[in-house]
Order: C-alpha cells, then sequence, then structure tokens
C-alpha cells in the first residue's frame, strides 16, 4: 500500500503532500472515540457492510446503532494547511439503510490544534465541515461550511443532490480550497459547485450597501401597469358564472304538486370570463431595481487570504438515526490530482460493481411472502407501482 502511494504521488507531482490518508484496513488504529455529556453515545465499528464488492478493500468506518450520537477524531498524520496552498478534503460515505425514513449528517470536519479528542462534541470550534447532510428524499445537500473568526459560515446556495444522488450506494465527497479565492466541490469526481469563496460564503466583502442611501420616494420599481385605455365591457358583470342547463328535461315521473316546481340542475356558463381585469402593459415609469450605493467595507481585509487555516485534527461528530453509514478513503492533501487519482483506485472500482452486488444481496435476503397472497392484500409484483396508500405513507 504505501509503495502504491508513493508512486501516485509521484505521478501527482514531487510537491504533493499528503496529511492524512485513512482506508482502514487496519482497523480504527488512528482514531479516538469520543464522548459526550449526557448524551446515548452510538458504537463505531470497521466492516464492509451487509453487502460490498470486495470485502477487505470495502472496509470502513461503520456507524452501527439507531439514535445514537457519534464522536471520534484522528491526529493529521502532519498539520495541513491552506496558507498560500491548496487544501482538498476527501472521503467516501455509503448510507447502507438509506430509506425513505432515513436522516443523519455524514460529514467531516477539520480541526485545530488543542481540540479533546475524548470530549470532541458539537460545541467544539472547527476550521472547515463537509460533507452529506440527508434527511429523506426532502433534504438531500453538501455542506462546506468555513469558520470565520468564530463563526461558522454556511454557503449561501446549497450544493444540492439530485434524485439519482441519494441513494444506498458509496459516493465519494471531494472539497478542493484553492488559495486565490477560489474552490471547487466534487460528487463522484464530477463537479457539483465552483466559484470564488468571498461571493458564495458570508465573508466580509470589500464593498457594502450605504446603510445611509435611501431609496427616493418617488422611485418606480414596478415593472408592469393596468392599461389605462383598457376598459371593462358594458355589461361584463351582468354575465353569471352558472346558468340552469339548457339541456336538462323536467323527469316524467316529477310532479309538481308533490315534488315542488321543477328547476333546471345549474351549469358553468360557456360565456362567464371570471372577475374582469385590466391587460397588463409595460409600465413607462420603471426606473430598474433599487439599489443603494456600495461603500467600502471596514471589516474587509485587503490581501488576506479567506479560507486560510493550518488543521491538526480531523473528527466527526454526528447525530445519527439509522444506522449502517461507512466512511472510507479519508484524505487530505495539497493536490487535487493526487485526490482524484485515489478515488479513481479506491473508490471507483467500487462504485461500479456495487449495483449489482446489491441486487444479488436484496434477492438472498428477500423475506418470505405473507401467507395469503393477493386475499391478504398485500402480494403484488415488486415490478409495479405500489397501492397508492402505501407509496403516500413512505413519503412521509
Amino acid at each position: 500500500m504505501a509503495a502504491a502511494v508513493a508512486s501516485l504521488i509521484g505521478l501527482s507531482g514531487a510537491s504533493s503532500t499528503v496529511y492524512f490518508e485513512d482506508d482502514f484496513t487496519k482497523g480504527m488504529d488512528k482514531w479516538t472515540v469520543g464522548t459526550m455529556p449526557g448524551k446515548e453515545m452510538g458504537k463505531w465499528d470497521v466492516t464492509p457492510g451487509k453487502w460490498f464488492v470486495d470485502e477487505e478493500a470495502n472496509k470502513g468506518l461503520t456507524i452501527t446503532e439507531d439514535m445514537r450520537f457519534y464522536s471520534i477524531t484522528a491526529p493529521l498524520d502532519k498539520p495541513a494547511s491552506s496558507k498560500g496552498k491548496d487544501l482538498v478534503i476527501q472521503f467516501s460515505a455509503k448510507i447502507e439503510n438509506h430509506q425513505y425514513a432515513f436522516c443523519g449528517g455524514g460529514y467531516i470536519k477539520l480541526l485545530p490544534a488543542g481540540t479533546k479528542a475524548e470530549s470532541f462534541n458539537g460545541d467544539d470550534e472547527y476550521q472547515i465541515m463537509f460533507g452529506p447532510d440527508l434527511c429523506g428524499y426532502d433534504v438531500s445537500h453538501v455542506h462546506l461550511i468555513f469558520n470565520h473568526k468564530g463563526e461558522n459560515l454556511l454557503k449561501t446556495d446549497k450544493i444540492s443532490l439530485e434524485y439519482s444522488d441519494k441513494n444506498e450506494f458509496t459516493h465519494l465527497y471531494t472539497a478542493h480550497i484553492k488559495p486565490d479565492g477560489t474552490y471547487e466541490v466534487f460528487f463522484d469526481l464530477e463537479s457539483k459547485a465552483k466559484g470564488k469563496i468571498v461571493e458564495d460564503w458570508g465573508f466580509p466583502k470589500p464593498e457594502i450597501d450605504d446603510p445611509d442611501d435611501k431609496k427616493p420616494s418617488d422611485w418606480v420599481d414596478e415593472t408592469m401597469m393596468d392599461d389605462p385605455e383598457d376598459k371593462k365591457p358594458e355589461g361584463y358583470d351582468d354575465i353569471p358564472a352558472q346558468i340552469p342547463d339548457p339541456d336538462a328535461t323536467k323527469p316524467d315521473d316529477w310532479d309538481d304538486e308533490d315534488d315542488g316546481e321543477w328547476e333546471a340542475p345549474m351549469v358553468d356558463n360557456p360565456d362567464y370570463k371570471g372577475e374582469w381585469s385590466p391587460k397588463r402593459i409595460d409600465n413607462p415609469a420603471y426606473k430598474g431595481e433599487w439599489k443603494p450605493k456600495q461603500i467600502k467595507n471596514k471589516d474587509y481585509e485587503e490581501g488576506v487570504q479567506l479560507a486560510a487555516y493550518e488543521g491538526a485534527m480531523l473528527g466527526f461528530e454526528l447525530w445519527i438515526v439509522n444506522n449502517g453509514t461507512i466512511f472510507d478513503n479519508i484524505l487530505v492533501t495539497d493536490d487535487i490530482e493526487y485526490a482524484k487519482a485515489q478515488g479513481e483506485k479506491l473508490w471507483k472500482p467500487t462504485q461500479e460493481g456495487e449495483k449489482e452486488v446489491k441486487e444479488k444481496w436484496d434477492k438472498e435476503n428477500k423475506p418470505d411472502e405473507p401467507e395469503g397472497g393477493e386475499e391478504d392484500g398485500e402480494d403484488f409484483d415488486e415490478d409495479e407501482e405500489p397501492p397508492e396508500e402505501e407509496e403516500e405513507k413512505d413519503e412521509l
């Protein structure tokens, strides 16, 4: 393994630095399990899961219990710095028990020196938090959070996952932080988001809105207006919404004396056009969207690199509803090409073989069908749509 790593480092450039790398072939040797006072803590293990492509290669740091808090840290092999250089954080996550009701985070944290491993928890300051945040099929995105002077800054626009990205297979997450103030986030080695850090997070901007600049009282920001030439047609309001059905006839057995005077049922009036409103036209007085003038931001530090950190540790601090999440192939480096090469080598073969392995496992472990079949109302072809009532239940 060491020779292979050395070879890849050589291919990606002599200046590459690997601050941390763990594929868990040696178990949890690098890691320290933490506790949180007053919290029910879940147990970590190293397993390949219930189904896998390669039992040894797919072993990873595994969450084993439902409805538990989890804490674990590892010191970096050497301090990681993003000051004046690239920083890449990469790991894979397999959410084996992914269900409609699944809920849990899968993010890793870069931690400063001095973090206490034995008591690491959500109150501890971190430098970067990165990874998936999933809850059913409604909340599904990738977090990339930076700490700035004690404040955790969330990305202004979420890095959303597609419907097809939300499944139980192993996925690779990569964050590339660059010294020029830009970033890129990859999902399964495909770019998901990129841009300027100062624009996509709440770091102090070079310029801000002038708090003393107010919108003029005569400013017109409505793009459209009612056409003053458009008048309501005479008699428009006299047209009823419903009329007696002209095609209806009194039943032969209708008795006016016993049944009362017969009236035709009401139907929608085809001549009724709804409540009248004038047509809309472009507003000739429109001046555009008003924005306050910009002034220099006193909190902006010229020439200071954003998201520049000296990391000393990695940690997972999570609340998990469903057990079965497996973290693997954790990497911190300054070389994106090395990270991509490791992804191709370690993650890609797993990703390519998992679907077939999972289908085989499902077939072998499919629960026995209840007796009674269709008479019990529970036996239907797995290729057919489930009953509507059950489908709605799953979506809740």
